[in-house]
């Protein structure tokens, strides 16, 4: 409170209501090969069917990464998805050698100020999707014999801005239409005019409009028909005799990722300031790359957890019974590091893809995910995912490898968490280890998780502490801020105990004196059960139980 020179009264407000706040443990990242969608930009999906329309429907080509996801989706909601960026994907263009626009930063630093060799539009996003999209566009003059007028209530004519400033003729409508005559999208009473806007002050030049809102096609260049649009809203604009209508050809799939596009994909997710993720299921992939994800990502960031499914030498789907199966298994995890940060489980299913109407092998590892996260929502995520109760899996026809009593202690001492088809049971996630090799609290997935959690909420609300005195108070106002989330945490059967240590023993002269902070958390997480012992004794009728340990 600063000191007053004279009489008066001075109102200060202090807020010491800080405390924990919550954390995001359920969102997911996954990066994959897809026929539509930005590339390399992250894109938060929710559902199967925003899948579809974010990154399109599966083929043959991209079925491992459109069910990765899906499968996660089938148990929670958030998954930050990745397309990857493959050599020679194109988008379709009007006119003229298709170009490459991978996203928003690559069209705004490569062709926002117009591509005049492709004429007038661009497929948003790379891809043979983008072929044979119509975009059609109709002024004041040309409205009365275009196709698609019916699609719009009246015709273009002169925005009340350019009327206000002496202009004319700037209003526009377009309309983009898919190759089966499928009305996408509409843009109605757009302006001609760089500076026009709408009585509400939104901007309604019609690049920028289409640009912002379009979901399938970006502008390029003015049509040679208006030479002077792209003027200001006093302009008197040239109208078109003819409705302009282009139609979108030359996009290519390019749909073969080599380990290192990738790579180069999920380490975007590497930046732990800019994507709050906690689960990452990485599909089917080579024992290199899901060894990348775990050191460039899980690692680095410590915060999320990598899935992992096997897969044979020649990259094949690992299917059969017995040792050889087993042995491919055992081979790919033997190839992966040792670490908390990952879980891998026991091979792919057999699933039904209604789009192509067949049915397709996936791993399980979107599946292994999205347990987790199903299961912060349906408990915590200190409890094992693992089980009958919290460990069932969706959408099986069959596995591709489904392991005995003897195969699964084969797996399971080797890290590999088994997936297991009970008859009359379901088809169960039947084991909760991380890939941690040496004997430990972190060699199970909820221990890891549990940290993770008091890890990074505790951390969040830690910086708070910076640039305040080293001193008691500040020292007592971080105890009491931690200890009630502690407490609630052990509440929900995370911690069986816990202790924090935060004062004059480890915050030393010297600590302070290097403008440091120390606190020491001591923790005792609740552990799963894993096997269970049921002792069943015969006693004689005339034995008393007390005398057998009863």
């Amino acid at each position: 409170m600063p000191f007053q020179l004279s009489p008066g009264v001075s109102v200060v407000e202090k807020d010491f209501s800080s405390i924990v706040p919550a954390v995001s443990t359920s969102t997911g990242a996954f990066a994959g090969v897809f026929t539509w969608g930005p590339v390399l930009d992250p894109v938060a999906i929710t559902s199967e069917n925003n899948l579809v329309q974010r990154f399109g429907k599966p083929t043959d080509d991209t079925a491992q990464s459109f069910f990765t996801a899906a499968n996660f989706l089938a148990y929670a909601n958030n998954l930050l998805t990745v397309r990857v960026d493959t050599v020679n994907h194109r988008n379709a263009v009007s006119s003229g050698t298709a170009v490459k626009i991978n996203n928003t930063n690559d069209y705004l630093q490569n062709y926002s100020n117009g591509q005049g060799t492709v004429g007038e539009w661009a497929a948003k996003y790379p891809g043979a999707r983008g072929n044979g999209i119509t975009v059609s566009m109709a002024d004041s003059a040309s409205f009365s014999a275009w196709t698609y007028k019916n699609l719009f209530d009246t015709a273009p004519g002169t925005s009340s801005m350019a009327n206000a400033v002496g202009g004319s003729n700037d209003e526009l409508h377009v309309v983009v239409v898919d190759s089966d005559g499928t009305t996408l999208e509409k843009f109605a009473y757009v302006s001609k005019a760089n500076d026009n806007r709408k009585s509400d002050g939104t901007n309604n030049y019609y690049k920028n409009v289409i640009n912002s809102r379009s979901q399938y096609i970006w502008w390029m260049d003015h049509t040679t028909d208006g030479t002077n649009w792209g003027s200001v809203s006093s302009t008197a604009f040239i109208t078109i005799s003819a409705a302009v209508t282009k139609v979108l050809s030359g996009g290519v799939d390019d749909l073969t990722a080599t380990d290192g596009q990738i790579q180069t994909a999920y380490s975007i997710f590497a930046n732990d300031e800019l994507y709050d993720i906690s689960l990452i299921p990485v599909g089917k992939t080579s024992a290199a790359t899901a060894t990348f994800i775990i050191n460039n990502v899980a690692e680095v960031r410590k915060d999320c957890v990598v899935f992992v499914s096997p897969e044979s030498v020649s990259g094949d789907v690992i299917i059969g019974t017995g040792d050889s199966a087993i042995n491919d298994i055992n081979e790919y995890r033997n190839s992966l590091p040792s670490t908390s940060y990952a879980v891998m489980d026991s091979g792919y299913k057999y699933q039904y893809d209604r789009y192509a109407d067949k049915y397709r092998w996936v791993p399980l590892n979107g599946d292994v995910a999205g347990l987790c996260a199903r299961t912060d929502y349906t408990n915590d995520p200190w409890f094992s995912p693992g089980g009958l109760n919290r460990g069932q899996i969706k959408n099986v026809i069959k596995l591709a490898v489904n392991p005995s009593k003897t195969d699964r202690d084969n797996l399971y001492k080797n890290g590999v968490n088994p997936v297991v088809s009970f008859p009359g049971q379901g088809t169960v996630l039947f084991g909760d280890k991380t890939l941690l090799a040496s004997p430990s609290a972190f060699d199970r997935i909820n221990v890891r998780r549990l940290f993770i959690v008091l890890e990074k909420a505790i951390a969040t609300a830690a910086k708070f502490q910076l640039f305040e005195f080293n001193d008691p108070f500040t020292r007592a106002q971080f105890l009491n801020l931690v200890e009630p989330f502690l407490r609630d945490v052990q509440g929900r059967r995370g911690v069986t105990d816990f202790r924090v240590k935060c004062d004059d023993t480890n915050n030393t002269s010297q600590v302070i004196d290097s403008n440091q902070f120390v606190a020491d958390i001591f923790i005792k997480p609740s552990r799963s059960i894993n096997f269970i012992s049921l002792n069943f004794i015969a006693a004689r009728s005339g034995v008393s139980f007390t005398e057998i340990g009863g």
